[in-house]
């Protein structure tokens, strides 16, 4: 358990430490098996709470690292508020600035818009890994949904066909470069295990939105700060993006055409 809360957490681990420590009270303060049980379980959510909202952000930022919103602010909000609660939210203020900037654009220009992020990096220790990633352990990386629209309306969306953001992928098409059939070729069984995950049944609900997601492309890219994005190379040439900062990620890591990949 410590190792899981851990690996997935990165604070978890401790908290559940500290939660056994309370065990011995708990015990000789009831009697039921059951109620002992359920107390032990509420006492570590609790503390694991207290820990992740209240005293982690201070500690975060000696080190360098800030939270992102755990709800709407400035037009920027977590795709999933459980990335926010599994501490997976936290970059370096650069690039939470950056992510702002780029939130605020693009309300201006497509108003309505919020713009969801997904895994940014943990809060403490450079090098933790935050699985299943193979970067994203120095707080200089976010990951970022794709705009959609609505096919039952017609309209601009917030929403994604993926409740986590990831494994739903907008897919090359005839004539287009196939990098996920070339890196699966070549003995990279990861590059697609996403969306083998992730059920693909509500895909059918929405669009890719070409417009809003180059926009946002190219507003990153006129970031100072920014040094490197990540995107599949059939979504580069199909929305006609041209920046020496859109990059190929390579066969190592996993497909780009169900996100976008920022990095300091």
């Amino acid at each position: 358990m410590f190792c899981l809360l851990t690996v997935f957490t990165q604070i978890g681990g401790l908290v559940y430490l500290i939660s056994i420590s309370l065990h011995k009270l708990i015990n000789k303060t009831l009697n039921n098996k059951y109620y002992r049980q359920i107390t032990k379980a509420v006492v570590f959510m609790v503390l694991y709470c207290l820990t992740t909202f209240l005293i982690v952000p201070p500690l975060a930022r000696l080190s360098g690292r800030v939270p992102l919103p755990f709800s709407q602010i400035n037009h920027l909000k977590p795709l999933n508020r459980l990335t926010c609660l599994f501490n997976r939210n936290y970059v370096r203020p650069q690039l939470k600035q950056a992510a702002f900037a780029v939130a605020a654009e693009m309300n201006h220009k497509y108003p309505g818009s919020a713009l969801n992020y997904l895994d940014a990096s943990f809060p403490f220790i450079n090098g933790f890994p935050l699985m299943p990633h193979l970067s994203h352990n120095d707080g200089k990386k976010l990951d970022l949904a794709f705009f959609y629209i609505d096919n039952k309306t017609g309209l601009e969306t917030d929403k994604t066909p993926s409740p986590i953001g990831y494994g739903i992928s907008e897919e090359p098409r005839a004539g287009e470069i196939n990098t996920t059939q070339a890196c699966l070729i070549k003995g990279y069984w990861q590059y697609s295990f996403l969306t083998k995950m992730v059920p693909q049944s509500n895909k059918v609900n929405f669009t890719f939105d070409s417009l809003r997601t180059k926009a946002l492309v190219t507003l990153f890219a006129s970031q100072y700060v920014i040094n490197k994005i990540f995107i599949e190379p059939h979504l580069k040439n199909r929305l006609g993006i041209q920046t020496p900062k859109l990059r190929f990620h390579g066969c190592r890591a996993v497909r780009h055409d169900d996100h976008i990949h920022v990095q300091l």
